[in-house]
């Protein structure tokens, strides 16, 4: 009898064993949909040397290579022959965003989405923001020096790990907003049940926060039916990754202040001008233009 229990277990530990593996020790299997790290705009130059004067080699190789690798080698096994197979990542977090039964995919999903757009917004040099551009942050954030200050200050004071966003506001007039989101939440319209733009360590549940149990099991899973109350049509443009597995090699375990710093003198403004006129003046649930295929 306790063998015939025990035995339907077998492929589930198997497959937590797996997942559990370092990168490196994962075998390559072939998929029908293969999820592959996409290329960076300059995935070469970080590869050989890292991020100049932001990440070391070993740090970029760390949270890039073999991290993006990690995320993609576990949504293929969660996806591999099912109709998700295909389906990018932009595509399966908002599909799962109000599934409690699918976290999984959503999460795994959403976090190759944000790491993805975190490092393609990042130069090997310090670049110009555009004229107009910064015409029009001056016109919404007085100067882009409050922008700065406004949204390290919002980064560094995160406790938990995530991503803070520049987003232009569809709503009113193309302004830009500054938000979190924590841990795998997503930034998009079409997935704010799964926006997770609180740190619920400071809130209890009965604050009206929207539908902050999304995603969750058991009772609470009931709310993940409805879309949340309060979604912003907003489109991202920018974001910094504040998990700590991206700057503490670099940094050390006090060092997020500086890595912010040193973060803001590396993006590449002219993807960012790039996503911000790309941005959609329609409304509705989508991810945003080019995001859409990563």
């Amino acid at each position: 009898m306790l063998n015939r229990l025990l035995r339907p277990q077998a492929p589930l530990r198997a497959a937590s064993s797996l997942l559990q593996k370092p990168v490196s020790a994962l075998p390559r299997f072939q998929f029908r949909g293969m999820h592959n790290v996409p290329q960076l705009i300059h995935g070469q130059n970080f590869k050989e040397n890292g991020v100049s004067e932001l990440l070391s080699p070993e740090a970029f190789d760390f949270s890039w290579t073999q991290y993006q690798t990690l995320l993609l080698d576990k949504l293929n096994l969660l996806t591999q022959d099912t109709v998700d197979a295909d389906l990018k990542p932009a595509d399966l977090l908002v599909k799962y965003s109000r599934s409690a039964e699918m976290a999984s995919v959503f999460n795994h999903a959403s976090m190759a989405h944000n790491n993805h757009f975190f490092f393609n917004c990042l130069a090997p040099v310090q670049t110009e923001i555009p004229a107009n551009f910064a015409k029009d942050i001056a016109d919404t954030c007085s100067s882009v020096e409050s922008l700065k200050l406004d949204f390290l200050a919002t980064a560094n004071a995160m406790f938990g790990p995530g991503f803070v966003w520049l987003a232009k506001n569809l709503d009113k007039s193309g302004m830009l907003q500054i938000f979190c989101t924590y841990n795998a939440g997503s930034p998009y319209p079409a997935a704010h049940t799964r926006r997770q733009s609180v740190d619920m360590a400071t809130h209890t549940r009965e604050t009206a926060l929207g539908n902050q149990y999304a995603g969750s099991m058991g009772a609470h899973s009931a709310n993940t039916r409805k879309l949340a109350p309060g979604a912003l049509d907003v489109e991202p443009i920018l974001c910094v990754n504040t998990w700590e597995h991206v700057w503490m090699m670099d940094y050390g375990i006090g060092g997020k202040a500086e890595f912010l710093e040193r973060w803001w003198n590396r993006i590449n403004w002219e993807v960012v001008y790039e996503n911000y006129n790309a941005a959609s003046t329609g409304r509705g649930h989508r991810v945003a233009g080019a995001w859409r295929n990563i």
